[in-house]
């Protein structure tokens, strides 16, 4: 049996957590910041979680994470 492949743009997006989860950054900080609140944009840094319904299909775009 071959080994499996890495998808490498989910690589690039996903991290795996200590629970099993993965991490992920927000969108919407690309372009056109100025009409958007500091506010906004400061709480856009902080990564969050990919929703439980959607970890299986990560877990499989990563095989080895």
């Amino acid at each position: 049996m071959p080994k499996m492949k890495t998808n490498r743009g989910a690589a690039k997006r996903f991290r795996r957590t200590g629970a099993g989860g993965f991490k992920r950054n927000q969108s919407h900080r690309r372009h056109i910041l100025t009409k958007k609140s500091t506010k906004r944009k400061r709480q856009l840094r902080n990564p969050s979680l990919v929703a439980q319904v959607d970890t299986r299909m990560v877990s499989r775009l990563l095989p080895y994470n």
